[in-house]
C-alpha cells in the first residue's frame, strides 16, 4: 500500500448520465487487469459485451445493478457495481470493481468495497459474493477483506470461458 492517500475521496451512486465516465474508466482498467490472465481476443470480446452504452444502460435500468463511482481529488478513479441476487433477499453480488492502475495500492479498492458493503447492508444484505478469475492476483486482496472461496464456476461467454472462483463474505 502506498504511503500517500489522496486527500479527497468521494464515492457516489452513478446514473445513466455517468455511463460515459464508466466506459472511460473501463477502457483504462480492463486490459491491464486481464492481459496476463486471458487472451487478448477474450478481453476484447468480453469488453464489447459488457461495456457498450446499451449494455450498461440495461444493467442499470433493467437488471437492477447499482453503480458507484469513486473520485480521488475530484477525478474519476474507479467504479463498482452490485445487485441483489434472485436466490435470496439477503444475498448480493459484486459484479464489478475496478480502480485506475495509477491509483491502485492506495486503499481505494477497499474504500469502494466498504461502500458496497454499507449500501447492501442498508437494504437488508447479509452476504456479498463475487466472481474472480482463478488466476487473478486480486484474489489475495479479496481474502484480506474477508472474502472466502465458496466454489469454482466455469461460465461460457461467447466462444470463451470464464474460469472463476465464487467468493463470499458474510456482512456483519
Amino acid at each position: 500500500m502506498s504511503a500517500s492517500l489522496p486527500t479527497a475521496i468521494t464515492i457516489q451512486p452513478a446514473t445513466l448520465a455517468d455511463i460515459p465516465t464508466i466506459i472511460q474508466l473501463a477502457e483504462a482498467t480492463w486490459e491491464p487487469t486481464y492481459r496476463f490472465i486471458i487472451s487478448k481476443d477474450q478481453i476484447e470480446y468480453m469488453y464489447r459485451v459488457i461495456y457498450t452504452p446499451t449494455s450498461l444502460q440495461r444493467q442499470m435500468s433493467e437488471e437492477g445493478h447499482t453503480f458507484l463511482l469513486l473520485y480521488a481529488e475530484g477525478h474519476p478513479a474507479g467504479y463498482a457495481s452490485f445487485s441483489r441476487l434472485p436466490a435470496g433477499d439477503a444475498l448480493f453480488k459484486l459484479h464489478k470493481i475496478y480502480i485506475l492502475p495509477s491509483h491502485q495500492g492506495q486503499g481505494l479498492g477497499q474504500n469502494l468495497i466498504e461502500a458496497v458493503e454499507q449500501a447492501t447492508r442498508q437494504i437488508g444484505g447479509k452476504t456479498l459474493e463475487l466472481n474472480v478469475n482463478r488466476h487473478n492476483p486480486a484474489i489475495s486482496f479479496y481474502e484480506r477483506l474477508g472474502f472466502q472461496r465458496h466454489r469454482e464456476e466455469d461460465i461460457a461467454i461467447g466462444p470463451y470461458w470464464m474460469n472463476d472462483y465464487v467468493m463470499r463474505k458474510e456482512l456483519a
